[in-house]
């Protein structure tokens, strides 16, 4: 799996933990909703700056939408 598809999925699944909808992150983290969900699609490769917004909103380390986990079989 690539890097930027990690991130997709990573980056997914800490929004919805959180419990918000792709418009609330894009707002908190001032940041367009088409731009997030092209970031969730892996359309677009994110920028190191807007990892680090995005995991601010999250609460979580930078490192952690990067993460690889065990794809589920």
């Amino acid at each position: 799996m690539e890097i930027r598809e990690v991130f997709a999925r990573n980056l997914k699944a800490a929004r919805r933990a959180k419990g918000l909808s792709q418009e609330e992150l894009a707002h908190r983290a001032a940041i367009d909703r088409t731009y997030i969900s092209s970031l969730e699609r892996s359309v677009y490769n994110a920028s190191i700056d807007v990892v680090d917004r995005l995991a601010t909103v999250l609460e979580i380390e930078a490192s952690d939408l990067l993460k690889r986990r065990p794809e589920k079989k």
